[in-house]
């Protein structure tokens, strides 16, 4: 598991849209506030039951609120085989606060 930035992640993401799969880790009235384009919604609690969906091989970035939970489930992927596995340092809120600031923070 790798620490990526909002910006180095933003700035790969303009380079190549498909770089990376956007795993956001938290609730669904969490996600209705705020979400990163084209991110998929898998919450914490259901990653375990939906492993399926995710390819094992994919660069994965995990994304929470402020980067915790993203972690811990970063933290498992990586134990289930997952080689790619990136955690966005600072979560959605860093996010806003450094690449988006027509975002809402929560």
């Amino acid at each position: 598991m790798t620490q990526v930035s909002p910006i180095s992640l933003q700035q790969q993401l303009l380079e190549n849209p498909q770089a990376y799969v956007l795993l956001d880790v938290r609730e669904p009235f969490e996600y209705a506030i705020a979400n990163l384009e084209n991110s998929i919604l898998i919450p914490m609690n259901q990653v375990p039951d939906r492993l399926d969906e995710l390819e094992k091989q994919q660069a994965i970035v995990v994304i929470c609120h402020h980067g915790i939970r993203s972690e811990n489930v970063a933290y498992y992927l990586d134990q289930q085989g997952f080689s790619r596995i990136f955690n966005l340092t600072g979560g959605i809120d860093a996010w806003a606060r450094s690449c988006d600031a027509k975002m809402a923070l929560y």
